[in-house]
């Protein structure tokens, strides 16, 4: 889950530079207001499930600060 559109579209981008295409899904109170309270306007990012595992490690590693895209842009260096 993403807190927002902004950092949705973020999480998005991240994901496609390493190969794993998402889509977005939450409330439509995002869109409307641009804003989330109590979980209203949340997004959810959703992957394949043959990349679910993948998606998790990269989101993992990003927020430790390991993570790194290869010069062919596919996985964790």
């Amino acid at each position: 889950m993403a807190n927002g559109e902004i950092q949705a579209q973020q999480v998005r981008a991240f994901l496609a530079a390493a190969g794993i295409p998402s889509e977005l899904r939450g409330e439509s109170l995002r869109n409307t207001h641009g804003l989330t309270l109590d979980g209203l306007g949340m997004v959810g990012i959703v992957v394949q499930a043959a990349d679910e595992e993948r998606a998790r490690e990269l989101l993992a590693s990003a927020e430790q600060g390991q993570f790194r895209l290869d010069d062919n842009a596919d996985g964790l260096s």
